[in-house]
């Protein structure tokens, strides 16, 4: 266990030092929630232009994703593995570069950032495959949204690869939830 962590620590710093002062403030930007409301609106509009009057299943099912995801990180995992983000660490201060000294919380272990995004992209892929071939970007999307947080010094590539993968579980989960439930009333109503 020793070794993958300071694995990490060295994969850390390598991606870490990839900067550029004009990037710095377009990135603590990007790396926010509130930055993607256009991209959250325009898939709220294509559940409904897509589900109609069924829209509230697949609402649910991604309100239900993201509630799992964030309890799990946000809830469990940071306050039981207590493992500090690389900018809280004083083993590596001076060594990550930080960003207007944003620091982040103090623990980062997973990463629910990560958790979120690829949450919200495996749902969303899933639920339009079929119908927007171009639905696989949100993974692109995923990707360079938890590079952010790398790139700001506040998590270990480990707490982004944890989080991912926990995010494409439980944005499977829901969506199989939701799957189940729009069967369930499309079948009942005709």
């Amino acid at each position: 266990m020793e070794a993958i962590i300071e694995l990490d620590k060295k994969l850390l710093l390598f991606l870490n030092s990839f900067h550029a002062d004009w990037l710095d403030p377009i990135i603590l930007y990007v790396t926010k929630t509130f930055f993607w409301l256009p991209l959250y609106l325009f898939l709220l509009y294509l559940v409904i232009k897509n589900y109609k009057k069924y829209s509230w299943i697949p609402l649910l099912g991604i309100a239900l994703t993201i509630t799992m995801t964030d309890r799990i990180t946000s809830g469990f995992m940071k306050p039981y593995f207590k493992r500090l983000r690389p900018s809280q660490d004083p083993d590596l201060e001076g060594l990550v570069r930080l960003v207007d000294n944003y620091k982040g919380g103090l623990y980062g272990f997973a990463s629910s950032h990560a958790a979120n995004t690829f949450a919200t992209a495996i749902f969303f892929f899933l639920l339009f495959r079929n119908n927007y071939k171009w639905m696989w970007l949100l993974f692109v999307w995923a990707i360079g949204m938890t590079y952010t947080r790398i790139y700001l010094g506040v998590h270990y590539p480990g707490d982004i690869l944890v989080g991912g993968m926990l995010g494409m579980l439980c944005g499977w989960i829901g969506f199989t939830i939701s799957n189940k439930l729009d069967l369930k009333f499309r079948l009942r109503s005709s």
